[in-house]
């Protein structure tokens, strides 16, 4: 089922179980190749979330601020974004361009993400896809400025959000999971993927 919350496209239960179960096992190898680190924000403060990323390029975050990178912290080269991964895009969005960064974040029982924008791509046409896999997740989605009133949807395993049109900068974020609702993670926890054109 699909609708809109302020221009958030939501497709609750895009992905059964084995699609769920095929991304998991291919995001094994990303993680084997390009493990999970915790960045810091610019003020220095250790993320709650843990990440890596495939692609051309992966996200990073310390004391130089939030960008782009084309390489693991460790200086590994990161791993191509899955084709199980891609398909979701291709099937969702278009196959005119493809995404060429694919952030995965691991929330566990006390991760949670402030509310931002994805605002460092050179072109803001293209939108930013969105899979939940594991633990419920409450998303919160907000305004293109910081303030005002938010809407929120707890996203569950198999959900998509697709970030694009009027919902392309508005400010969104994970308040909390739901930790042990989900048994497609076996130690629990939330995994999320957001494909993004970079360039």
């Amino acid at each position: 089922m699909k609708f809109e919350v302020r221009g958030f496209e939501i497709y609750e239960k895009y992905l059964d179980k084995a699609q769920q179960e095929q991304l998991l096992g291919d995001l094994r190898h990303v993680v084997s190749e390009a493990p999970f680190f915790r960045p810091h924000t610019p003020s220095g403060k250790p993320m709650t979330v843990r990440m890596t990323s495939a692609g051309r390029y992966g996200w990073y975050s310390d004391r130089l601020g939030y960008r782009y990178v084309r390489q693991h912290p460790k200086g590994w080269k990161w791993p191509n974004i899955p084709k199980s991964v891609l398909k979701v895009w291709v099937d969702l969005i278009d196959d005119e361009r493809m995404p060429e960064c694919c952030l995965v974040n691991y929330y566990d029982r006390d991760a949670k993400m402030g509310l931002h924008r994805d605002c460092d791509e050179a072109d803001f046409v293209w939108p930013v896809l969105s899979i939940s896999l594991g633990d419920d997740a409450l998303f919160r989605m907000g305004n293109k400025q910081r303030g005002g009133s938010t809407d929120s949807y707890w996203l569950k395993s198999g959900d998509v959000v697709v970030m694009g049109g009027d919902a392309r900068l508005r400010y969104h974020g994970i308040d909390r999971i739901r930790f042990g609702s989900s048994t497609v993670l076996k130690k629990g926890g939330r995994i999320n993927l957001t494909m993004r054109v970079v360039d």
